[in-house]
């Protein structure tokens, strides 16, 4: 073999051994789901997105145990789920899901792991939405046995940014983020600041104290993952509370 091939086998065997290690292996939890009826699950939450629906995770989203929730740091990421290991309950092929961290699943210490007490530390399980749930499973399982591994999240349009707060307590909401899903860090800017650390409030609800009213704002949001996106005035000066801007995508 000469120099030239032995390199270029070189080459195609590091690729592939880095395309392999970005590919998360499966992991084993547990999966549950609240009915249609429940509007709770769908216009409330943990995260802070309010109604699902507006902000496009709708009924693909879930909520997740204490040691997948990781004090909110979660919220935003993707999850693919199959149902495994139940020939009566898990659905022929066992087909999968994407589906986006949106709330919490709280433990309740007072029943078993196996009943009722499925979110309890330090189980790992999702609490998903009753169409979510039906794509995998049978729905007359109280709860199976699933596989997940981590993703990346495809959004459709830019990030946005919801604000809200008063003159001297600024908060932004951000949602609809792809690639890593979970926002770590964010930065805002307005026209006479420089670039500003946020502060986690909860969720993915951040903020900080300073009056940004009359000015043109710009956002860095950096993921999980290490990649930070810069989308430069999203808002223009005429911006308002309660309104919701989109910037650039990663």
């Amino acid at each position: 073999m000469g120099a030239l091939q032995a390199m270029v086998l070189s080459f195609f065997l590091l690729y592939a051994c880095t395309t392999i290690a970005q590919v998360e292996q499966w992991k084993s939890a547990t999966a549950t789901y609240s009915k249609e009826t429940d509007a709770s699950f769908i216009t409330e939450g943990a995260c802070g997105y309010g109604d699902l629906h507006k902000i496009s995770y709708g009924k693909y989203s879930a909520g997740l145990s204490t040691m997948l929730f990781n004090r909110g740091s979660t919220c935003g990421g993707c999850f693919e789920l199959r149902c495994v290991d139940h020939i009566l309950w898990c659905l022929q092929g066992s087909p999968s899901v994407i589906l986006t961290a949106t709330d919490f699943c709280p433990p309740n210490f007072g029943l078993p792991t196996d009943y009722g007490g499925w979110c309890n530390f330090p189980q790992e399980h999702f609490q998903m939405s009753q169409t979510a749930f039906s794509e995998i499973a049978e729905l007359h399982a109280d709860i199976v046995p699933v596989q997940y591994r981590r993703v990346k999240c495809h959004r459709n349009g830019g990030i946005r940014f919801t604000v809200s707060g008063n003159p001297h307590y600024y908060q932004v909401l951000i949602t609809n983020v792809g690639l890593d899903g979970e926002v770590v860090a964010v930065k805002v800017k307005g026209s006479r600041t420089g670039w500003m650390p946020m502060a986690r409030n909860w969720g993915q609800i951040w903020q900080c104290s300073i009056n940004l009213e009359g000015q043109p704002l710009s956002f860095e949001v950096t993921t999980s993952g290490g990649k930070t996106l810069i989308s430069y005035n999203v808002a223009s000066a005429k911006w308002r509370f309660g309104q919701t801007f989109e910037g650039k995508q990663f």
